[in-house]
This record gives C-alpha cells, structure tokens and sequence, in this order.
C-alpha cells in the first residue's frame, strides 16, 4: 500500500507486486499542520480501511505500507506515522517517509536523484548514491513555500490589495479585476471574507488561485507570467542550493506536485531556466512511489 497525503489531498493504492493497481482512493486534506493530528489521523485510517474494502482483500494480506504526509515527515514524526498506520495494519511492515522522499522514489524509479516539488507547498529534496539525503526548503506556509501555489496565490492576493490601496478600484490591473470576478466578488475589501472566514483552511483557498493564474499566463497576461517567472526563479535557486551542498551537480532531476506534474507555463519556464531539454515526466505518482518504497524495504528484509 501507498499512502501520499499533500497539502489538499489524501491518496491511497493498493497494488501487487509488480505495482499493477488494486484499488486507489482520493479524499480530504490530511496535513496535520492545517488540519490538526486528530483529525488527519482519522482521515488517513479511514483511507486505509476503505481501500482494503475497495481491492477485496483482508488487511492482513497487506504485506507493507509506504506512508508520507506533508507536514508530518519522518524526520520529525516517524512515531506519529506509525501510530497512524499500526491500528489499521498490524501485520504489515511500516515503512514511515515523507512526501518529498515517496515523490522522488515515484518519479525517477529510485531513491536517488533530485525532486523538485511544487504543489500546495514546495520544497527540493535530494538523495545521493550512497544514501545521504537533504532537504532545501518546505518550511511551510508561514515561513517559505516560495514558488509554491499558496506563494502563487498569495502573490495575486498582494498585488490586488495593494494596487487598491495605491490607486483605488479604478487602478485594478485585468488580472486583479479577473480574479475578483472570478470569486464573485464586487470589491476587493470582499477577499477578507473569502480569506479569513471560511470553513476551508485559507491556504488551501488562496492555493486554489494557481491554476487561475497558469490559465491567464497561457492566455498572455505579462502579470500572470512575472509571478510565475519568480515562482520559477525561486524553485531554481532552491535547487542550485541542493546541488551545491550535496555536490551533486549530475544527479538526475523530477518534478513533482500540482504544479509541476503536467506541461504549462511555469513547469516549462522552470525546465529552461534548468537548462533541461523538456518537463521532466515521472515514472509513477507519489502515492506509487510510497508503495515502491514499501516493497523496496520489504524485499530487503525477505533476503537472508
């Protein structure tokens, strides 16, 4: 089983031994960052035991479980996962990791290489060939996420609110007046509702202001596509802070998150900006790269 829990979603897979798909599921929100541990505890068991339900098997024909959540890396929170996962699973092996780690192994086949990942948050996390691993980045929404969709999002927000403050309503840029309409929202003083007083968490709402922005980027607006440009700027630097410390300047790259596992304006701003010849596609989603990283532990401790 693979379970990858981002900073919107829940998925969980059930696959076989050569990772042909058993079951799959998408749900909630389980960072419990924003959603509390309670609750993201909940969510991922409930995830779990619907799966089993879903594939018709037992959960005792689970061999082992690849388990990571953004906000809860094994760095920090390896007892948290395991006490997630024990209840729904006792029998199978627990292999505790983090969102970053489940997405490099998913996209590049292995646990070695350079991820650069950009979905609600954003980090870069590296591995080299003889296992030393690092992470640039991914201190969460109130500390970095540069170059995240919260940061994209953010960055919108700012510049309507500023604008109205330096030049009023009248001096609304397209974009800004386009985003207004987009959230049915007669005045800009409107987005402190929207923001603040909602039951979804802020950060998933000013997150959901990305693909807006990807929209009217693709469609020309040069407002859209500054913002993306220092989005790509960031995630770049982060990356070259990678190489430098890990020195490991040839390692193979992949994008991951929202924001980069499919061809629009920002993932290929940030491909030219690396110098690579295109997006670099991954091999598997990082719900299958939390199950390959599973069966990886577990065939390891099958040998003798």
């Amino acid at each position: 089983m693979g379970i990858d829990g981002g900073g919107s979603k829940l998925r969980v897979a059930i696959v076989d031994a050569n990772l042909d798909n058993l079951s799959s599921l998408t749900a909630g929100a389980v960072n419990p960052s924003i959603v509390g541990r309670g609750a993201a505890r909940e969510r991922i068991q409930q995830g779990i035991l619907q799966a089993v339900c879903l594939s018709n098997i037992q959960p005792g024909d689970v061999a082992a479980v690849g388990i990571g959540i953004a906000g809860a890396s094994n760095l920090h929170s390896e007892a948290w996962l395991r006490e997630t996962v024990k209840p729904a699973l006792p029998s199978a092996h627990i292999a505790p990791s983090s969102d970053l780690e489940i997405a490099l192994v998913g996209a590049l086949g292995q646990r070695h290489g350079l991820l650069v990942l950009a979905g609600t948050g954003s980090a870069v996390f590296g591995v080299t060939a003889d296992g030393r691993h690092l992470q640039v980045g991914g201190w969460g929404y109130l500390l970095g996420d540069q170059g995240s969709s919260y940061w994209i999002g953010t960055q919108l927000l700012k510049h309507i609110t500023e604008t109205h403050d330096n030049a009023g309503e009248h001096g609304m840029s397209a974009l800004g007046r386009a985003c207004l309409d987009e959230l049915a929202l007669a005045d800009p003083r409107d987005l402190v509702a929207w923001v603040y007083r909602s039951e979804t968490a802020p950060t998933v709402r000013i997150a959901s202001l990305a693909p807006f922005v990807l929209r009217h980027a693709d469609a020309g607006d040069e407002l859209a596509r500054e913002i993306l440009r220092c989005a790509a700027r960031h995630l770049a630097e982060q990356l070259d802070t990678m190489r430098r410390r890990l020195n490991n300047a040839q390692a193979p790259i992949a994008f991951a998150g929202g924001l980069l596992d499919s061809d629009n304006w920002l993932s290929e701003a940030l491909a030219k900006r690396l110098a690579l010849p295109a997006r670099p596609a991954a091999k598997y989603p990082p719900v299958l790269g939390a199950a390959l990283l599973a069966k990886m532990e577990w065939s390891a401790m099958q040998k003798p």
